[in-house]
Order: structure tokens, then C-alpha cells, then sequence
């Protein structure tokens, strides 16, 4: 059998496998294709507890549009066309939403507003997590972490935040409140509230009980402003499959049960190899891709063999998680034994990781060094075809491999 694998924004990888090896090659769901101005134009006339948006925007002079950057899928352009009537006679501005990532390329301003972009440039802000004269402290959540968010959004009389739905690892879900924390909030407030993805109850497609998303949540109530929630659920092409609009919270609690639709992926059983791809926008740095690894161990035998598959063109990622990873022995027990280590954002990556190698092996093939992968307990091989054949040869002749498609973002369910 040949198999296709993505490989950064253009490149297709092809490895061959014995038919008898191959468990099951599990993408994102199939689901309907609808007019996706009419699924937009649907979600902005029913707002889930929500008054309409032009009704939302009827009193507002300055409305701030948080947006999410060039890392995110989220069809941000769609949506303008459609509220664009609604928005370009208010004094508007746009906040991206980055987070501790980084600023977009020109090419990604571009990909993120498309033909509006020129129209909006000079209104076109991008929020900086360790900028601290643009950022305000607004109170503390019952778990000590202080809520610190950017002052474009205290100053705008009104707030609609624009984003796309999807499990997340150790936040249950992305979209809704995280436009704001971690979205554009301070470097600290997201290293407080991520602090928590060390907990075990931090787990996809889980909200009720998640530390995470009720500290998110219980930061959300310290910002007394009115926000308007566009949400919307892609579909493996990345076309809206639907949307939802209204309440920040209520809304999204709407949006993730279709984004089970999508990215809930049912397998047969667990593989003892997973080979999981990061596809493009989301294999771009190290930091991201290792998502692809929280969702595909959930379809992972003890002892079993993982793969990680991700260009990572752009590297590490975050400054912080180069410095997390040059200060790693590389021992998986010596990090399991440091029980109080100071938190610094990005720790609990190392740790998840670790916490996987007792039980599993981490080969990866990426264009990192293979100095870094080790870092982080990966053996590097030079391509998909030689790290498969020396896990089979590992794992032996009957051994059974899941190949686990956008893997960071689709959540593999046992039937």
C-alpha cells in the first residue's frame, strides 16, 4: 500500500507499507456541504443568548474585532463578508489575537483578511503578550491567576470575537473565551492559567472539570464588556461546515458538539505504531505540532511506538520553549522526578512528553536538528519510510500501524 503524507504547505511524503500492517488511516470526518454564506447568515440570525448584531452594535462607537493569527485555520475573511455592511460605518478596529505567538507575515494578513485587508491596514493592531504599557491588569481568578488583557479591548465600547472551534489537548476545546485569555491577554496570565494543563483532568474534548477552561471562564467574568461571539466549525477542506453566534460562552458550548461532528474520529482500536501528521498551518514550529501527539497516544498500545510527522519550518517556537528544551537533560525519569519545578509556560509540554515515554517510544521525522528532538525523548529519523520500517522491525511482523491524518487536530475515539 502507498501512502500520501502531508509535509508542509506543499510537499507530499510517500512511504510504503504492507497492506497486513496497516490498521486503519483515520482523516476528519465526511460531513455536509452547505452554502457557507447561508450557514453564517443562519448563526448571525439566531444568536444564542444574545440580542442580533446589528441590535449588539446599535449604541457602540468604537468596536474592537479580535481575530485569530496566521496559525489558525479560521475563516476570518468569510465571515467579514458577511458582517461587513454592519461594521464599516462604526469606528472599527482589529486586534489579532496572537497569544505568545508571533506577528503575521504580510503573506498571513493576507490569508487572515483578504481583500479587506487594504481597507483596514491602518486599523490593524497585533497584541503583544510582553508588551506591558498596552496591557491592563483587570482582577484575579479564584485560582490566583491575574487577569492582564490588552487596553484596546477596556477602551472599545463593544467586542466581537471572530473564531473557529476544534478539540483542544488540555483545554477541551479552542475558540470562544480563548480569543480572549489566552488570546490577547499577558505572558503571565496565559503561564498562570497553563499552568494547570499539568493536571490530568486537562484532556480534549473535555470542559466540565477541566481546570483550564473554568479558570478561563472565571477570567472571562472579570471583563465586563459586551462580546459578541462568532464562532465556526471547519470541515477537512477547511469550509465551514457550521457557525454560531451570541453569548461567548453559551455559544461555544453550541459549537462543540458539531465540532465532534468533525474532528471526533472513531478508530477500531489501538495501533501499537500511530504514525500522527501535523499538516500545514499547524506543523509550522515544533511548539504546535506537538499537539499531534497529545491526540494520537489516546490510540496507542502500552509499549506501543509513536511517530511524529511534522515539517516545522519556522522551528521551535516560542523563546520560552527553546529555553524549557536547552535546559532538558533529555531524561524523561530525571524530568518526572523534579516535582517542584517552578512552572514556566511551556513546561508542561516537556512534562506530557515525558509522562508518555514510560510507556511509549517517540520517534519523529521533522527538518529540526536531531540534538533538539532528543531534548524532548525523540529519536529523529531522515523520513517517514525509515522511522516505519525500524518500528516495525521493533515491534515485530504482526504489529498493526494507525496513520492519524491532521492529527492535531482531530481527537481518535475508541469505538
Amino acid at each position: 500500500m502507498k501512502i500520501k503524507i502531508p509535509y508542509g504547505k506543499n510537499e507530499k511524503l510517500e512511504v510504503q507499507v504492507e497492506d497486513k500492517f496497516v490498521s486503519q488511516i483515520a482523516e476528519t470526518n465526511e460531513v455536509s456541504k452547505n452554502n457557507e454564506s447561508e450557514i453564517l447568515q443562519n448563526a448571525l440570525s439566531n444568536p444564542y443568548n444574545s440580542v442580533k448584531l446589528d441590535e449588539f452594535l446599535e449604541d457602540a462607537n468604537d468596536v474592537l474585532i479580535i481575530v485569530n493569527d496566521g496559525t489558525r485555520p479560521t475563516p476570518t475573511k468569510k465571515v467579514l463578508e458577511i458582517i461587513y455592511e454592519k461594521i464599516k460605518v462604526k469606528n472599527v478596529k482589529f486586534l489579532i489575537a496572537t497569544g505568545t505567538h508571533r506577528g503575521p507575515t504580510e503573506e498571513e494578513y493576507s490569508y487572515i483578511f483578504g481583500r479587506f485587508y487594504e481597507e483596514f491596514k491602518d486599523a490593524i493592531f497585533v497584541h503583544d503578550a510582553k508588551k506591558e504599557q498596552e496591557l491592563i491588569n483587570i482582577g484575579k481568578t479564584k485560582s490566583g491567576t491575574e487577569i492582564i488583557i490588552n487596553k484596546l479591548a477596556v477602551e472599545s465600547d463593544k467586542i466581537i470575537v471572530i473564531g473557529s472551534v476544534e478539540p483542544h489537548y488540555f483545554a477541551g476545546y479552542t475558540g470562544g473565551r480563548k480569543g480572549i485569555i489566552p488570546g490577547i491577554s499577558a505572558y503571565k496570565t496565559i503561564e498562570q492559567n497553563h499552568k494547570f494543563a499539568m493536571s490530568s483532568e486537562s484532556e480534549g474534548l473535555k470542559l466540565k472539570d477541566n481546570p483550564v477552561h473554568e479558570d478561563l471562564i472565571d477570567g472571562l467574568s472579570k471583563f465586563k464588556k459586551d462580546i459578541f461571539s462568532i464562532m465556526t466549525i471547519l470541515d477537512k477542506n477547511d469550509n465551514i461546515y457550521f457557525a454560531t453566534s451570541g453569548n461567548i460562552i453559551d455559544s461555544l458550548l453550541l459549537a462543540t458538539e458539531k465540532a465532534n461532528d468533525v474532528f471526533a474520529v472513531n478508530i477500531k482500536e489501538k495501533a501499537d505504531i500511530v504514525v500522527a501528521v501535523a499538516e500545514f498551518p499547524m506543523d509550522l514550529d515544533l511548539y504546535q505540532s506537538l499537539k499531534a501527539v497529545e491526540n494520537g497516544k489516546l490510540a496507542l498500545k502500552k509499549d506501543g511506538i509513536f511517530i511524529l510527522i511534522s515539517k516545522c519550518n519556522d522551528g521551535i517556537g516560542t523563546k520560552a520553549f527553546e529555553k524549557i528544551l536547552e535546559n532538558s537533560s533529555g531524561n524523561h525519569k530525571e524530568i518526572l522526578s523534579k516535582k517542584n519545578v517552578e512552572y514556566k509556560l511551556g513546561y508542561h509540554i516537556l512534562y506530557r512528553k515525558a509522562q508518555l515515554r514510560t510507556w511509549a517510544k517517540l520517534f519523529s521525522v521533522t527538518d529540526l536538528p536531531n540534538e533538539i528532538l532528543g531534548k524532548i525523548f525523540f529519536q529523529q529519523f531522515n523520513s517517514p519510510q525509515t522511522a516505519i520500517d525500524e518500528a516495525i522491525k521493533v515491534k515485530g511482523k504482526n504489529s498493526k500501524i494507525l496513520f492519524l491524518m491532521n492529527a492535531t487536530m482531530i481527537t481518535p475515539i475508541i469505538e
